[in-house]
């Protein structure tokens, strides 16, 4: 049983560490592309501590099973803002 909880554990920190990569990756190149990111936050709910820089606001939300990239190009990004802050 314990075996089991540890593997369970183990797949949605992976599975964390995959979605950070891959929604950084849309970070990088959106700001490569001079495309205005909003937001990068991770998790989401509650903020528990967050920092603008250079007109992007960075954070780390209550629950850490959802990473974000808000970007002003998508009409989705208004609804994100809206619903995480």
């Amino acid at each position: 049983m314990i075996s089991l909880i540890i593997a369970i554990i183990k797949t949605l920190v992976m599975l964390g560490i995959l979605v950070i990569i891959h929604e950084g990756g849309h970070f990088v190149v959106a700001k490569l592309c001079k495309v205005k990111v909003n937001e990068f936050s991770i998790g989401f709910g509650r903020n528990i501590w967050s920092k603008e820089y250079k007109g992007t606001k960075y954070s780390i939300r209550l629950i850490p099973f959802r990473r974000l990239c808000c970007n002003g190009r998508r009409r989705r990004s208004i609804r994100c803002r809206r619903l995480f802050q």
